[in-house]
């Protein structure tokens, strides 16, 4: 059996891989919280996880594995967002139904359209709040916790010897740094909300502490506990969710459930940029993956260009990686073309993934095996990867068309209307090419085409 070895953010060291249970490896992935689009950065842990549960898949058997991956939809950002779409005097409560079926499926789609597997189990954590209330008894009944003015609180300090392990921060360093919510009524800066009630045009559930709703971390806590146990094996998410989610997450459940270990490995992912630079609305340079989709960049190139960078490197998305992985795989997929599916995925390229999913490492190994034309594993590791799905792609399989000749008969035209001062010819040009499905971009640097999902050569070569 091929030995993996992860990376385990609470060693801060590479360890082989030894599930509790080889017939059933066991792991919980943070979802989305639903109230809108996800965006590039979203759909990075989406992408390192699924390559993770392929492999799991893999050496253990389809059977054998069980990937968790939740969705929150109960949540303050929710509620904002629903206020914000039905106005004063709406119905707070049908909009968030509407909000959170909506955007749970544009996720669905999203991730799908990048090659993701669904999880196993995909809980909605409004499925379970009985739960939530469960353990939040049950920490109250072991001093863990405490009620406040309609709250419930997690008692950090009973719990400060191990808080902050898996961040390696103890709690006085994390009250000094942290921006925490200041509340009269919590014994420590710290502690932090396990319930909290609800006004009535917002969601809420009967509790012993009156009605009201949920705090964030522990719907992770109570839905991996019953869907996977006390104990299991791997934990993922970005590396901003390890402080305060996952230290919160650990404490609630190794506190009421002290016969269990919780997370036996926790893997964090790093961050993504845009073109160098942090992502950020501010900056222009906020992208979607439903707008990326839209804008004509197949999910097989973005999720080509998320594995060329080790998951635990902080990734750079650039236009010129997406036309690379672009020309790779059209290149892949008409080798790949020639092969039946009579093969298993190539040693080297799972190799690679059982050392701390060296994606970029694999990738290099299926340009090994695309120069040694060997399509039979070339085909198997594309597949594995999720890069290739049963048959070729029909934006691969369509012929390419070069726009170079129209960027410069647009650059051209746009040049005299410049010292002309009449555009009429570059407006009907630019209108045209959006018809045709292209996006069009100027710029002091220049024209630059951009084919859209809905391209037609057709209507272009209409234009001649």
């Amino acid at each position: 059996m091929t030995e993996i070895t992860l990376y385990n953010t609470k060693t801060r060291k590479k360890e082989r891989f030894a599930p509790l249970n080889p017939e059933n490896v066991r792991m919980y992935v943070c979802g989305p919280t639903v109230y809108d689009r996800a965006h590039l950065g979203n759909a990075r842990p989406v992408v390192v996880f699924d390559v993770l549960y392929r492999l799991l898949r893999h050496v253990y058997g389809p059977d054998h594995v069980t990937y968790v991956r939740n969705f929150t939809d109960v949540d303050d950002k929710i509620n904002a967002r629903a206020k914000e779409n039905v106005g004063e005097g709406g119905d707070v409560n049908a909009e968030i139904g509407r909000l959170t079926a909506q955007t749970t499926q544009w996720f669905l789609d999203d991730m799908g359209a990048l090659g993701a597997l669904e999880p196993d189990e995909m809980p909605r954590a409004t499925q379970y709040i009985p739960q939530m209330i469960a353990m939040i008894e049950e920490l109250i009944s072991k001093g863990h916790a405490y009620e406040a003015e309609g709250h419930v609180l997690f008692a950090v300090d009973s719990w400060k010897e191990r808080y902050g392990n898996l961040s390696g921060r103890s709690v006085d360093d994390m009250i000094a740094g942290a921006r925490v919510e200041v509340a009269p009524y919590k014994r420590n800066p710290m502690d932090f909300v396990l319930w909290k009630p609800s006004s009535d045009d917002l969601p809420g559930w009967e509790s012993p502490w009156g009605r009201g709703r949920p705090g964030w971390h522990i719907e992770c806590s109570a839905m991996s506990y019953e869907l996977l146990g006390d104990s299991f094996d791997i934990h993922g998410g970005g590396n901003d969710l390890m402080f305060p989610h996952h230290e919160n997450e650990i404490a609630q459940s190794c506190c009421a459930h002290p016969e269990g270990e919780f997370a036996r490995v926790w893997m964090h992912n790093e961050m993504l940029q845009v073109e160098g630079k942090k992502m950020s609305k501010s900056l222009g340079n906020f992208f979607t993956v439903h707008d990326l989709l839209e804008k004509g960049y197949p999910g097989e190139v973005i999720r080509f260009v998320f594995l060329s960078t080790h998951y635990r490197k902080p990734m750079d998305w650039t236009e010129a990686k997406a036309k690379e992985a672009e020309a790779t795989l059209r290149k892949w997929y008409k080798q790949a073309d020639r092969a039946l599916d009579n093969e298993g995925p190539y040693v080297g390229v799972i190799n690679a993934l059982a050392d701390d999913l060296n994606t970029p490492k694999a990738i290099s190994e299926l340009h090994q095996l695309s120069h040694a034309d060997d399509v039979p594993a070339l085909r198997a590791s594309l597949k594995m990867l999720g890069l290739m799905g049963e048959s070729t792609p029909e934006w691969a399989a369509a012929p390419q068309v070069d726009l170079s000749e129209w960027e410069a008969r647009l650059s051209e035209e746009r040049s005299a209307a410049m010292d002309s001062k009449d555009f009429s010819e570059v407006d009907r040009l630019k209108a045209a090419m959006i018809d045709a499905g292209i996006e069009v971009r100027m710029s002091n640097a220049g024209v630059e085409l951009v084919p859209a999902a809905n391209f037609d050569p057709a209507k272009l070569e209409a234009l001649k």
